[in-house]
């Protein structure tokens, strides 16, 4: 077996058709074509000994000649596409899940026996068939309560059966206030199939049956946001495995990403073929200055990384697609799907992304693929991977310098000798397929099997010479200039998160503290997407450009719902943590304060309980009413039905949800017209929110429970509590008599 046989060969184009000749045989590719031959008519493959082309091979080139060339490399492109595009349009989608039902119930159920051991024998005259059968819990409820949230006695582990009755034993044992409720209350009981006071999770539940894959999955392979974010937070980010898992997969097959999977780079070649293939007025020669932008992007993005300053987000090859499809995809499909009036209205950071986003395609007019080729940070990243690649592009000697391998490339990868730029190439393959003397090949990196001579035809290129050491000098100084720029204007520009005076947005849940947050959002859009009602909203330059495009609650429009934790499932970074859907449910965004001069009971204008209910339906019952405006009579008594009841606001059970505010928006300020704004408002800051980067916030919710309660019992001992020696040096002390004539003590009336 000769060296050439040994060699490893990564050929999967389809080579160019031509008849064969004695002695001379077709490239080997992995391209299934003969066992497709075993299935499939043979009208459908090329004929090689006469060199005719099959109806596949004619239906390729009709779809064009990079197809032809490579439909391997075309049909991943499409299929890492449409994934992009199912996991951000349909697994990101939140509206098709459904409120879980209360689930199933049996009524009329008598407490019969509490035994010794704790278990209770409710019985009835006959048991329901799902009764029988369920293995899960049971949860009892008396139904002579006002409603099941009040007659919840708690939850049952179904024991044995008996005639016309059920033994329950109850998961833990029964306070005194359950106990006596159940030995008082005349019933009849309910036995349900579901908590009545159980928190809805459909939201969160139907992400998680939906997330096949991660809906992050691209954002998390792009090398370049994990390790700019790493930098930028001083701080590992889980993201940066996926990443470090695809350079290693690179370094087989040289920028595969760029090549195969970046979802940006197929948009960008649909755009090339449909638009700016049509328009050449502005085509620009492919040697340049603008060759090596790229690297001068990435130089200055990990500089701003290491001063503090995340500006990946705004270059980076995901987050540019992912904010594009947010910002035009999204309201496309959410007003064709819920109505037009369910689109959030935009402002100047929506235009601004827009543009930019625009701007990369109008690259295309330069030159085909401008954006990859030149610009993209991203792509750059595996660049320098290439150089440590163990799979590349070779030429045979057999090379015939028809120039048709420097035409199709669509990275400028191929010198014009037809040798190959190692680090711009991403083993397309689109070159192996136009060859007409099959003279190309993809192998291992030590391969040097009949290749044909370098710098043959002349290509005057050099390492670096005196123009490229000028050009390297500019573009390096360009990029800590532009760099130092950037983070002077982003702090001095944002906030300085200093005090409650300077406004402060509302985060998602979860998120850790902001300036911690300002170095891991990339502003990718992906929890806006999530985000039920659009709660979450583009940040525009409330905080100049350090909180452009992040995500903030804009509770006017809606608030969280406590069913949801899908921001944090969904964020890349762990800029929004990833919470368990009870730790979500405690995590304080905020805290609502009421605006008394405004508030229509508190004012004295109107009844009003819209807040109150709201925060009720949601659980979290952290408004309570208090009475104001009593009008009293001569006596001094309180006239009935007079005066108001008015919101006040739990601090130790508010989490900042802003669906009060929201209620008090839509009803009073847009449909009543009887306020400018809300009357009640969720406000951020010190004291009003939680921030944490680890840790749990239900511990540190009960943390805060065990030190209200001491500090109860701390101020009961202020108080002076008589004791035993005291109550008898008083009763051994002489008492005034007591004239029975003036008991009162009012005094003898004046004769």
């Amino acid at each position: 077996m000769n060296r050439r046989n040994r060699t490893i060969r990564l050929n999967w184009f389809l080579p160019a058709l031509r008849k064969r000749r004695a002695g001379r045989s077709n490239p080997c590719t992995w391209l299934p074509t003969e066992n497709a031959k075993r299935f499939l008519p043979a009208s459908w493959f090329s004929d090689t000994e006469r060199g005719r082309a099959g109806k596949i091979r004619q239906w390729l080139r009709r779809l064009g000649p990079t197809v032809a060339a490579s439909p391997a490399r075309r049909v991943t492109q499409a299929a890492c596409f449409l994934l992009f595009l199912f996991l951000f349009f349909y697994v990101c989608w939140p509206y098709d899940a459904k409120l879980q039902t209360s689930g199933r119930h049996s009524t009329h159920w008598t407490l019969s026996e509490l035994n010794a051991d704790g278990t209770v024998t409710w019985q009835r005259e006959e048991i329901p068939s799902w009764l029988r059968e369920t293995k899960d819990l049971v949860y009892v409820i008396d139904g002579a309560a006002a409603n099941d949230q009040q007659g919840f006695l708690g939850g049952f582990t179904k024991g044995n059966l008996i005639e016309n009755g059920l033994t329950l034993q109850p998961l833990e044992a029964l306070s005194a206030d359950r106990l006596s409720q159940m030995l008082v209350s005349p019933g009849p009981w309910t036995l349900a199939e579901t908590s009545p006071v159980a928190w809805p999770s459909h939201y969160a539940d139907h992400l998680h049956q939906k997330e096949r894959l991660p809906a992050e999955l691209f954002l998390s392979i792009d090398p370049l946001v994990s390790l700019s974010t790493a930098i930028a937070s001083r701080s590992w980010v889980g993201s940066l495995a996926c990443a470090a898992i695809l350079l290693v997969i690179c370094i087989f097959i040289p920028r595969g990403f760029c090549g195969y999977l970046c979802p940006l780079g197929t948009l960008i070649d649909l755009f090339d073929w449909s638009v700016g293939s049509r328009l050449s007025r502005f085509r620009i020669e492919a040697d340049g200055w603008w060759v090596h932008i790229k690297y001068y992007l990435l130089l200055g993005t990990l500089l701003c990384a290491v001063f503090g300053v995340l500006v990946s987000g705004y270059v980076a090859a995901i987050p540019v697609i992912t904010r594009g499809m947010l910002l035009l995809g999204d309201p496309l499909q959410t007003g064709t799907l819920r109505g037009w009036h369910q689109v959030p209205a935009i402002h100047g950071g929506h235009l601004l992304s827009i543009a930019l986003f625009f701007g990369v395609f109008a690259l295309g007019f330069l030159r085909p693929r401008f954006w990859c080729k030149y610009v993209c940070p991203s792509g750059a990243v595996f660049s320098l991977g290439n150089l440590v690649r163990l799979t590349e592009r070779k030429v045979e000697s057999s090379c015939i310098h028809c120039d048709k391998c420097v035409e199709i490339c669509p990275f400028d990868a191929i010198k014009p000798d037809f040798t190959t730029r190692t680090t711009d190439c991403t083993l397309c393959q689109s070159c192996g397929g136009v060859c007409p003397v099959h003279a190309i090949k993809f192998v291992a990196r030590g391969d040097e099997t009949q290749l044909k001579l370098a710098n043959d035809p002349a290509t005057n290129e050099t390492a670096i010479g005196r123009r490229g050491f000028l050009s390297l000098a500019a573009g390096t100084t360009a990029a800590a200039v532009g760099s130092g720029i950037l983070v002077h204007s982003i702090g001095s520009g944002g906030s300085t998160l200093a005090g409650l005076a300077e406004p402060r947005p509302v985060r998602p849940p979860g998120s850790v503290p902001e300036a911690e947050f300002l170095q891991m959002c990339i502003r990718c859009g992906e929890c806006f997407k999530a985000c039920p009602n659009h709660v979450l909203q583009l940040e525009g330059f409330e905080q100049g450009l350090a909180g452009l495009w992040a995500p903030l609650v804009n509770a006017d429009w809606a608030g969280c719902e406590s069913s949801c934790n899908a921001c944090g499932q969904v964020c890349p970074t762990g800029a929004i943590r990833a919470l368990p859907i009870e730790e979500k449910r405690v995590a304080r965004m905020g805290l609502a304060i009421v605006n008394e001069s405004t508030c229509l009971p508190i004012a004295g204008i109107a009844a009003c309980q819209l807040c109150v209910d709201e925060c009720n339906a949601a659980g979290y019952q952290a408004i309570e009413f208090t009475q104001v405006h009593t009008q009293v009579d001569d006596l001094g008594m309180p006239i009935e039905g007079s005066g108001f009841l008015a919101p006040v606001v739990l601090a130790d059970q508010c989490v900042g949800c802003g669906l009060c505010q929201t209620r008090c928006h839509v009803i009073n300020v847009k449909q009543a017209g009887v306020l400018k704004k809300s009357a009640i408002v969720i406000a951020a800051g010190e004291g009003r929110e939680d921030r944490l980067i680890s840790g749990s916030y239900r511990e540190k919710r009960d943390q805060e429970r065990t030190q209200r309660q001491r500090r109860v019992q701390d101020d009961a001992g202020d108080f002076f509590v008589p004791s035993d020696e005291s109550e008898k040096q008083e009763s051994a002390s002489p008492q005034p008599a007591i004239d029975l004539d003036d008991p009162f003590g009012l005094g003898h009336p004046s004769s």
